[in-house]
């Protein structure tokens, strides 16, 4: 097995710094807001929402996958959208906020810019994160998974060697028998040909029939799982790995419909089937 560059266990402790960091920036933004607008509930929940909004949209984003361009397309954008909202918003209460508090000269007008600089640097980084750690999960999947291997190729058995015919017991080769009535001249005669046996035939070939599906496996997906085996051996013949994105991807090209938690279940069926033998009985283990 290959060792990955980094474990899922780092991934994942390096997804909880960015977030913390990401929240921290967005502390800061919310106390701004907070302290510039009206000594009034209403009015700082109002001020307080866009950074909020913001950092609750990169946590979806990070956690919720995509497979399909379209829907990523529209979530990019309005994810922009929220950020643009939550720096704008942001900026001028947070300057205000500074020259309220002695802030003088640019220090004012830029002092917010680093703030926003580390949200937008946190939640960049943390959808990132969020990748590479499905990356790496489906690596391992594919890389634990039993490789499927064709049904082993029968040969016909090879005709076992005709047997030499037996001496007959009590007498030697070398002995003339004078007082046989096939012998002249006192000179064995020699045995007439054997005929060889034929070869035995080998047993006809039955078509290897496909494992049944678990009893306790959805009706769905065990409706789903011939179609599923279907994709499978395409994706072999391709030469591409069994992952979940690639099994989604091939089963909705072949024209199925299929959520992201069925892919999953038909992935872990297909990682549990067994190859059938080419006789039509599953593979058993030597003893």
């Amino acid at each position: 097995m290959t060792p990955l560059p980094m474990n899922i266990a780092q991934l994942r402790r390096f997804q909880w710094a960015v977030r913390a960091t990401l929240t921290v920036g967005v502390a800061a933004s919310v106390c701004a807001n907070v302290l510039h607008a009206r000594d009034n509930p209403i009015a700082q929940t109002i001020a307080a929402w866009p950074p909020l909004a913001l950092l609750l949209t990169v946590e979806i984003v990070s956690r919720v996958p995509v497979y399909r361009r379209g829907l990523a397309v529209v979530r990019i954008l309005a994810t922009a959208a929220i950020a643009g909202i939550a720096a704008f918003v942001s900026y001028w209460h947070m300057a205000a906020v500074a020259a309220r508090f002695g802030e003088s000269g640019l220090a004012p007008y830029l002092l917010p810019f680093s703030v926003d600089g580390l949200i937008v640097v946190g939640s960049v980084s943390l959808v990132e994160l969020a990748g590479r750690v499905r990356a790496a999960l489906d690596e391992q999947a594919a890389l634990g998974a039993p490789p499927a291997t064709p049904a082993a190729a029968v040969t016909p058995l090879d005709a076992p060697p005709v047997a030499e015919a037996a001496e007959p017991a009590g007498l030697a080769p070398d002995k003339p028998l004078t007082n046989h009535p096939d012998n002249h001249n006192g000179h064995r005669q020699p045995n007439p040909p054997l005929a060889p046996l034929a070869p035995p035939s080998a047993p006809p070939v039955q078509p290897a029939s496909p494992p049944p599906a678990p009893r306790d496996a959805d009706a769905d997906v065990v409706a789903l799982l011939p179609a599923a085996r279907a994709a499978r051996d395409d994706l072999v013949r391709q030469g591409r790995s069994l992952t979940r994105d690639s099994l989604a991807r091939q089963l909705r090209r072949d024209g199925h419909t299929i959520r992201t938690s069925r892919v999953s279940d038909l992935l872990t069926l297909l990682k549990n089937d067994t190859p059938a033998a080419a006789n039509g009985r599953r593979p058993t283990s030597d003893p």
